[in-house]
């Protein structure tokens, strides 16, 4: 699963030029079997994933962005199934890389992994928490005992102090649970939690997103939430949230320095391609796991000169290229809409995005 992770070193940038974060899917190989995976992760790494000296000269592209650098997220499949991993990780912050990771909750995740990568300076762990109960949890899954496994490895993250995302499905299966969920994890050192509305891609094809009617409640219950949980609470695949979070903030009056100062206005802007960036287990450049437009491949292309140059990003770069309601809507910069959602609708990515509710007046010509 993609992961939205707060960047330590969040300052300043043009997400025109730089994003604020690069996800490398190190391997599709996963010992699970989630019914939502964007990858649909298989037992075994694919031929031609990237080999260890491929995976150095990816990371020594990265440094083409400038200052401020992107954060790297290690994803998958599982990148605990890559045998070179800490090696890599090491390639990376010699090059100044900050390193998240975010693996799966399966027999390699130990305590000893935990602080090894606490050991190798990994700076964020993500971990998917999908419901409230190991029947829930484990029937998305796929695999018993990821329940028990996932709070365990929460648990020790906490002990080590280790800064900790947690991610979360929105569905239709999994959307009343949601409150549940989140008393569950007051308990527990969390530092963010994201809430991860399903883009139908990969396997996530098998399950039922969330009608736009009841996302727009839940955004609401989630922007409350926000503000007297102990963590930061986020959304992802879900930029609509904002303009939700915004007409609630303005409605209790908040001043626009105090909506400055608040979580939901750390995203404003960044969405599918514009602050974001991924690169497949093949080497493959796309906007994000869930836009998989392929426009580059590390093998023969520079990451930044893609990001800044291909014309998808481009398009992706500039609200004012949107179409249909989402061209025209005056959130378009600090939302955007899901791109990956209205590619997987329409074979657009342009178009808008088909779960937000909003009517935007029509621009006057």
């Amino acid at each position: 699963m993609n992961t939205h992770f707060g960047n330590p070193r969040h300052a300043p940038r043009d997400y025109t030029r730089t994003p604020v974060n690069v996800y490398w899917e190190m391997t599709q190989a996963c010992p699970l079997a989630c019914r939502h995976c964007r990858a649909s992760a298989v037992p075994e790494p694919h031929p031609n994933e990237l080999t260890f000296e491929e995976g150095v000269q990816f990371l020594r592209q990265i440094p083409g962005f400038g200052d401020p650098m992107p954060q790297l997220i290690l994803t998958g499949g599982d990148p605990l199934e890559r045998d070179d991993l800490y090696e890599l990780i090491d390639e990376a912050h010699k090059l100044g890389i900050g390193v998240s990771i975010t693996p799966a909750a399966s027999e390699a995740l130990t305590r000893d992994v935990l602080v090894r990568l606490k050991e190798h300076n990994v700076e964020g762990l993500g971990l998917s928490l999908d419901g409230s109960t190991p029947e829930r949890h484990d029937s998305i899954r796929g695999i018993p005992g990821t329940f028990d496994r996932t709070l365990l490895a929460l648990r020790w993250a906490q002990e080590l102090g280790m800064p900790l995302q947690v991610n979360t499905l929105v569905a239709e299966e999994t959307a009343s649970d949601i409150p549940a969920v989140y008393e569950l994890l007051k308990s527990y050192g969390v530092t963010r939690w994201s809430l991860f509305f399903l883009i139908s891609v990969g396997r996530g094809k098998v399950l039922q997103p969330l009608a736009p009617a009841e996302g727009e409640k839940l955004m609401s219950w989630i922007h409350q939430t926000s503000l007297v949980a102990p963590f930061i609470v986020a959304t992802t695949e879900a930029p609509s949230y904002r303009r939700v979070a915004l007409e609630l903030m303005r409605a209790d009056g908040m001043t626009g320095e105090q909506i400055k100062r608040s979580g939901a206005y750390r995203g404003f802007g960044i969405r599918d391609g514009h602050g974001i960036m991924f690169v497949s287990h093949t080497g493959d450049i796309c906007p994000a796991g869930f836009l998989p437009l392929v426009v580059g491949n590390v093998r023969r292309d520079q990451v930044a000169d893609v990001y800044r140059s291909a014309p998808v990003f481009q398009s992706l770069h500039d609200a004012g290229q949107f179409e249909g309601r989402c061209g025209f809507c005056e959130y378009s910069a600090l939302c955007g809409g899901s791109r990956a959602r209205a590619y997987e609708a329409t074979g657009n990515p342009l178009a808008s995005d088909p779960f937000c509710t909003y009517e935007p007046a029509p621009r006057a010509h």
